[in-house]
């Protein structure tokens, strides 16, 4: 950040050039003696008083040590001069110097981790960025595996996750636009664009939407933020797309898109997003055309499955004269003094304990808890005539196609849906599904997430970008960049 950019800063309480006076206002603006992470270091420095402040845990106090190290030496070494600032200024070694005029620049630059200091007589502070934020290293995301390629992964630190992304894209129109949203929590969130692709209207769009929010605290991040941009309402889909891999993320700024980074978050949100992002994975880029083809393929299928497979069962059920001479087999055999609705309603909450149970469960223990459901739970509710195998059977496939699709947003949202079709069959039958799966295709159809058409290319129809949805395409033949994000330059390769 330059002196301008700090400049920008509203002006409300400026340094004063008595030191004492400036301590004093710090002290008791942040609770220095009361917050024990909070400290000051003095040092006099050629007859001037010299005040480091920082924030411990957030600072790497090598660094700390180092230049303070530097001033002492100076002091010992150089004589008096009347341009004392100069000197200090000189023997700060560290690449990220920077400015401030007034005390609140000055704290929020501290509470984010720099330090700043202040030389008697002055009446600006000299803010250096010696950030060592706590947290893990860039290990592959857990739910987003690929056999082969890369396996690091964002983390909760946005310094590291903004370096992941600009190793791999060595543009000098990368722009990474930092922002601090939140009245008390001041969360850094970065705002991250390739200047002369991205759609100039949609990166203005989000920026304002940022500027906008007005909270006490960004305590659960990136949800909050995606909240306040896209405004999802009721609506269960996911409006925008989440990735914790480099990669994905790369290729996304390189097609145009918008990506936005939020502190103490692994996760970053990309702009705009369609249904078909959601059903994409990087394992199908890691592996030959057809491949990847085939994996797509097979995810497709799975997640169909998911979503009507029960609830076809179920009219079937309910409607045995639907049933072709050829499945005459299914459905249920034996009565059962349990409805096959409230079988099916309680194998899905089951289904879904389950999940939530293994999220909770410390790892050791999650294959015992497998055994127990499978074996203990699902075969005496089998043996004790509370559900019958078929339910069994249908509930598992449609968990399985769920646990397939790459989004787990998107795979949730698919699971209410189908919960809801499964309401509407048991009501009105046939009717009911037809009507249940029309409605669920024009809210889909009606959706525009920051103007961007949901079920792009399917509607509005482009048949080129819908073949690619279908295909796996082989890179060097991919030479447009997709015309949902407007890009100003729209080829990719030459």
């Amino acid at each position: 950040m330059s002196r301008e950019g700090l400049d920008e800063t509203k002006i409300d309480h400026p340094f004063v050039t008595d030191i004492h006076e400036n301590e004093r206002r710090i002290i008791e603006r942040v609770g220095i003696g009361e917050s024990f992470d909070v400290g000051i270091r003095k040092i006099h420095v050629l007859d001037k008083e010299v005040q480091f402040y920082f924030v411990n845990g957030l600072c790497d106090i090598e660094y700390i040590i180092e230049l303070l190290k530097e001033l002492m030496f100076l002091d010992a070494t150089e004589r008096k001069r009347t341009k004392v600032r100069e000197q200090i200024e000189n023997r700060l070694t560290h690449v990220q110097v920077e400015y401030a005029d007034t005390l609140d620049t000055a704290i929020k630059q501290m509470l984010s981790g720099l330090i700043f200091i202040l030389i008697e007589g002055e009446s600006e502070a000299i803010v250096i960025d010696v950030r060592s934020y706590p947290g893990r290293g860039p290990e592959e995301p857990d739910t987003e595996r690929v056999v082969r390629g890369s396996r690091d992964g964002y983390t909760e630190n946005i310094i590291e996750n903004t370096a992941l992304t600009r190793r791999r894209i060595r543009d000098e129109r990368l722009r990474n636009e930092m922002l601090q949203v939140g009245r008390r929590s001041k969360t850094d969130i970065c705002l991250s664009y390739i200047k002369g692709i991205a759609d100039p209207d949609l990166v203005e769009i989000v920026r304002k939407e940022l500027e906008a929010i007005d909270i006490d605290g960004l305590t659960m991040a990136d949800k909050v933020v995606e909240e306040f941009v896209v405004k999802q309402g009721a609506n269960p889909f996911p409006m925008v797309r989440y990735t914790e891999r480099p990669d994905v993320a790369s290729t996304h700024l390189l097609e145009g898109h918008v990506i936005l980074f939020v502190d103490t978050s692994p996760s970053i949100i990309v702009f705009p997003a369609t249904f078909f992002h959601h059903v994409q994975h990087a394992e199908e880029y890691r592996q030959a055309p057809i491949v990847g083809t085939f994996f797509r393929w097979v995810r497709f299928s799975g997640m169909i499955v998911a979503l009507f497979i029960l609830p076809l069962w179920l009219l079937m059920v309910v409607e045995p004269s639907l049933i072709p001479e050829q499945l005459h087999y299914i459905g249920p055999e034996e009565e059962t003094n349990v409805p096959i609705f409230a079988q099916i309603v309680f194998a899905e909450l089951g289904i879904e304990l389950l999940r939530m149970a293994a999220i909770h469960t410390p790892s050791p223990l999650a294959t015992a808890l497998g055994l127990v459901a499978a074996l203990l739970i699902g075969e005496i509710a089998i043996e004790v005539g509370l559900l019958v195998p078929e339910v069994i059977l249908y509930v598992a496939f449609a968990a399985i196609g769920m646990f397939a699709t790459p989004s787990y947003e998107m795979a949730i949202a698919l699971k209410i849906l189908r919960l809801a079709v499964l309401v509407a069959v048991i009501l009105f039958k046939v009717p009911g599904f037809v009507i249940a799966t029309t409605v669920f295709f024009i809210l889909l159809a009606r959706t525009k997430p920051l103007n961007a058409p949901y079920l792009w290319p399917f509607l509005p129809f482009y048949p080129k970008a819908f073949w690619d949805i279908l295909i796996r395409q082989p890179i060097p033949l991919k030479r447009r960049r997709p015309s949902i994000v407007k890009p100003k330059d729209p080829i990719k390769q030459s």
